[in-house]
């Protein structure tokens, strides 16, 4: 007995020894935060040289506080020519002495020259680094990749980061951006049925607004390089940029990417400025808010899709005038067609500029239209995605419009 427990002592005494080696032994291999640069946005442009140029937006985090409250954190942005992103980060290791961590990137930003030739092998080579989030936003630059990251700079933030967190959510509640991830893109890279979609990104420059005349621009007409903001921020957010499987087909304006968040249950609530039933030359500002999820039906009984789409909403008047009459029931009545008949020519004008002119279903129609075959096979054969240009659109849109939020009348 003495024997085996002497045994079984030494045994174990031999274990503790390996996973003590074993669990420390990567200590040596380990590298410091004074040996890593995080990497907090990535742009991606053509270079003159056939290839890529690469351009990485670096922040000293060990300089901020931990409530991020401290002096604004400085941000460096360098660039390299490369084949790949692979050598383009081995030849910024060199360049700046210590090793790029991804794990803090926010942002890929593509220039529209890039996603008009395909970004495919981008996305699944970052997807393929576990460093890269899948929460990572995706940008399509209208102008150089690398100066919109230049240019991007928070106003009410002290660090960039944050302002790269932040900015995307503003889709909440102004439906006037995507908050589009690497992960949903590379999604629907896969899928079969639907076609990607990214941020519309740009500067906002004045010299650009005096080539405008911006008296002629509706608000929701605005769109990113083209927008009415007057601000010290260069680089905005405004619009969506569609893709047809991997390639860029066009871009959106404020009120078509209000209309794609509409169609895909992406927003809950959002203002918008419809025709005065009661005075033509003015408009009524309504906050709509959806009363269920849109019910979307299907026909593909041929090879034009008849797709129809019913959508419901209470509205509360928001703006207000001289001898408004809003405890009226026929006024109210009358804004519910008028708000009504906006958004059903509005959504039908974005339905059929997405099927016509981009060919690209983005709202994901295909996965409603999958239910009407028996088999994978016979939906394949269908074709949806060349038979989705062929779609004809049905929109049908319910308003229930309450009085304003606080004055009823004046």
């Amino acid at each position: 007995m003495i024997f085996i427990s002497t045994f079984f002592k030494k045994i174990l005494t031999f274990v503790v020894i390996i996973l003590f080696l074993v669990s420390f032994s990567s200590s040596y291999n380990a590298l410091s935060i004074e040996k890593l640069a995080y990497v907090v946005a990535i742009g991606i442009d053509v270079s003159d040289k056939n290839q890529y140029s690469f351009s990485f937006q670096f922040t000293n985090i060990t300089s901020n506080t931990e409530s991020g409250t401290s002096e604004k954190s400085p941000s460096i942005v360098n660039s390299v020519d490369a084949s790949s992103i692979g050598s383009a980060i081995n030849l910024m290791n060199t360049y700046i002495g210590k090793k790029l961590n991804l794990s803090h990137c926010k942002v890929i930003v593509f220039s529209e020259q890039v996603a008009n030739e395909g970004i495919s092998n981008h996305i699944y080579t970052l997807m393929n680094d576990s460093q890269i989030r899948p929460s990572a936003n995706i940008v399509v630059s209208k102008c150089n990749a690398k100066y919109y990251i230049e240019n991007s700079k928070p106003i009410l933030e002290n660090l960039i980061t944050k302002y790269y967190d932040i900015f995307p959510s503003s889709s909440d509640y102004t439906a006037y951006t995507v908050n589009a991830t690497i992960g949903d893109f590379l999604n629907t890279l896969e899928c079969k049925t639907c076609n990607p979609v990214a941020i519309l990104g740009g500067m906002n420059t004045e010299d650009l607004k005096s080539l405008t005349d911006l008296t002629q621009i509706e608000d929701s007409s605005n769109k990113s390089n083209e927008s009415t903001i007057s601000g010290k921020r260069g680089a905005e957010n405004i619009g969506l940029a569609v893709f047809k499987n991997d390639k860029l087909v066009g871009e959106l304006d404020a009120l078509n990417c209000l209309s794609y968040l509409n169609m895909s249950n992406k927003v809950n609530s959002f203002f918008v400025s419809i025709p005065d039933p009661l005075n033509q030359n003015s408009y009524i500002d309504l906050y709509l808010s959806h009363t269920h999820l849109n019910d979307i039906s299907i026909d593909t009984s041929n090879s034009s899709p008849y797709i129809k789409v019913k959508l419901s909403y209470t509205a509360k008047i928001y703006s207000m005038g001289d001898n408004s009459k809003y405890l009226d029931d026929k006024v109210l009545e009358e804004i519910s067609k008028s708000c009504n008949s906006y958004l059903e020519s509005t959504f039908s004008n974005y339905l059929y500029k997405t099927s016509k002119e981009f060919k690209s279903d983005i709202n994901e129609f295909g996965k409603y239209a999958l239910y009407k075959f028996l088999t994978t096979q016979d939906f394949q054969n269908y074709n949806w995605n060349e038979n989705y240009k062929n779609a004809f659109f049905d929109v049908e849109v319910d308003t229930c419009v309450k009085s304003s939020m606080s004055l009823t009348e004046t």
